[in-house]
């Protein structure tokens, strides 16, 4: 999502992403939203179907989702559904047969009367439906993407048009669903979108059929035929026109879509220049594009912007950097067009590879974060990436840990942006070689291809692959708000210069390797550093100073000591 950072512009608080305000008390709802309950743990979704109609006039939805669904053991006496108040489910039928419901807050809890469904997940491939009809008024979204909901606006010639935000706040704030992380459908997702016939409804995948009612309707129907995170189901509507073109990437060819308001439209093929070169970028760094199923689009909308998989949400402006400012301060970040290259990172990052729980969101933000850096690199080269990089720094708080808290829909710093792309690139640093590097993030797009998983799992393979344990240094990074300082300072010895150096302020055991200057000629070595004091000899003439030497590609602080 987007990052949204107070510079010396403005604050960017999350250009990329909706982040939930950080809550120091949690509610029955939280952990309802958040853990996988009773009502939760004994199914897995298979597929949805969604209709749906908005009536711009009255600001309400009414439709109808069909969840199919398979045992993965004995079912449990209710199936908890959420969808988020004052929305209301006005009928549930599981196979065929009408069901009692009852609503607890944002979740409703339908009952599954004993011999309703088998006793066991011994038939696995047996498919169950819940048939779920709905309406209501949902949560508009006031401040989009930032405050999620639906956005209710008109395009400047006076048209509706119609957005989702939704990340953090999750899908069931506009239609019925598991709403959990860990649960993507198997086989994606088709939405129809019921809208006045001088209007386009544009969602996720491919586009499928449109049907004329002939009283003044059209429905617009399209297919995700991959997992996708419910928080990127969208829908879009408005006064769009589409144009089109292809690349030929790793796995051949790949659509590219693009929807823009009529009115935009020179605009957009002018500024869409940069989707092609981005792709190759991204391709090059994480391996192949991960839904050359279901195509790439990029489809305008009236809030800033969101990784809505394969329908990637864009309104920023038809300009570089972030809506024109360079979030890095380097004159890098008004190379490229922010929104587009962020959001369509999440392809890979969060998308692709999906946390299970919120509280591991960086996995989602800190690689996308990197990926502008990895951009820049690609284009302009790795030195222009490592000022990009540091320059993004500005933008750490260190107001609280990068990891929420589990179980409660809960979701930690900001930070989890621009300091987790710092350590992402201090493992690069670490690694030393760039093909390595690559290597690894490629490997991991592919282990991780369409699955969801917790931060412990790419801790423990970035840990694997360098060679290095690192769990020292995440926990650093990402559960606690300290920024290690490396303590040093030069003794003579035997007409040798020594460099002697340890970490302070750090988690106990901290272990991270550290590229040190052996000289002033910008020879480094990479060197175990511990919370006891090292050695290496160095050959520094006297009276330089060293603390200007050290390598910037590092987020830590140094100090000279006695």
């Amino acid at each position: 999502m987007l990052l949204c950072l107070f510079s010396c512009f403005t604050v960017l608080s999350t250009a990329n992403a909706q982040l939930l305000e950080n809550e120091t008390t949690f509610t029955k709802q939280d952990t309802l939203r958040g853990s996988i309950t009773p009502g939760r743990v004994w199914w897995d979704v298979v597929k949805y179907d969604l209709a749906v109609t908005p009536n711009f006039d009255k600001f309400t939805l009414s439709g109808t989702t069909v969840i199919s669904f398979r045992l993965v053991k004995k079912p449990g006496k209710q199936m908890q559904i959420d969808l988020q108040d004052p929305m209301i489910i006005d009928s549930a039928i599981l196979n065929g047969k009408k069901m009692d419901f009852r609503r607890d807050g944002n979740a409703w809890f339908i009952d599954i009367p004993k011999g309703r469904l088998p006793k066991s997940s011994k038939s696995v491939n047996d498919v169950h439906e819940l048939r779920i009809v709905y309406h209501g008024v949902p949560k508009p979204a006031l401040r989009a993407p930032w405050d999620g909901g639906i956005v209710w606006k008109k395009d400047k010639n006076g048209n509706p048009w119609i957005n989702v935000a939704c990340q953090g706040l999750g899908a069931s704030v506009w239609w019925p669903c598991k709403d959990h992380q860990s649960d993507e459908p198997d086989n994606g997702v088709t939405i129809s979108v019921t809208t006045p016939d001088t209007l386009m409804n544009v969602s996720n995948g491919r586009f499928q059929n449109v049907t004329n009612d002939g009283n003044g309707h059209k429905t617009w129907t399209w297919a995700v035929t991959q997992p996708i995170n419910l928080y990127n189901v969208t829908m879009n509507v408005g006064k769009y026109v589409h144009f089109s073109d292809t690349l030929q990437g790793e796995k051949g060819k790949l659509d590219l879509d693009y929807y823009v308001l009529d009115y935009n439209l020179e605009k957009a093929k002018k500024q869409f220049e940069q989707v092609k070169p981005m792709l190759r970028a991204f391709e090059y760094w994480f391996g192949p594009y991960p839904f050359y199923e279901d195509g790439y689009k990029l489809v305008e909308s009236h809030h800033l912007g969101m990784e809505h998989q394969s329908a990637v949400a864009y309104g920023n402006e038809y300009m570089n950097g972030y809506k024109g400012n360079d979030l890095s301060g380097t004159g890098w970040g008004k190379k490229f067009d922010f929104i587009i290259i962020h959001e369509s990172g999440h392809e890979w990052y969060g998308n692709n590879i999906s946390s299970k729980d919120i509280a591991d969101m960086w996995v989602h933000e800190g690689f996308t974060n990197y990926s502008e850096t990895l951009y820049t690199d690609y284009l302009y080269g790795e030195e222009a990436g490592n000022a990009y990089l540091q320059g993004i720094r500005r933008n750490i708080r260190n107001d609280r840990p990068i990891i929420g808290k589990y179980n409660l829909n809960n979701e930690g710093s900001g930070d989890m942006y621009p300091k987790a792309a710092n350590m992402i690139h201090m493992v690069r640093q670490i690694i030393g070689d760039k093909s390595t590097f690559r290597l690894l993030l490629r490997d991991m797009n592919e282990k991780y291809y369409h699955k969801t998983v917790t931060s412990a799992e790419i801790e423990d393979f970035m840990s694997k692959r360098t060679g290095y344990n690192l769990s020292k240094m995440f926990d650093q990074y990402l559960r606690t708000t300290q920024v290690p300082t490396l303590e040093y300072y030069l003794s003579t010895e035997n007409a040798s210069q020594v460099l002697y150096y340890r970490w302070s302020n750090c988690v106990k055991g901290f272990n991270m390797p550290i590229r040190l200057p052996g000289n002033s000629n910008g020879k480094y070595g990479l060197m175990l550093a511990t919370e006891n004091w090292q050695r290496m000899r160095t050959n520094f003439n006297e009276g330089e100073d060293l603390g200007k030497l050290m390598d910037k590609n590092f987020y830590v602080n140094y100090k000279k000591v006695k």
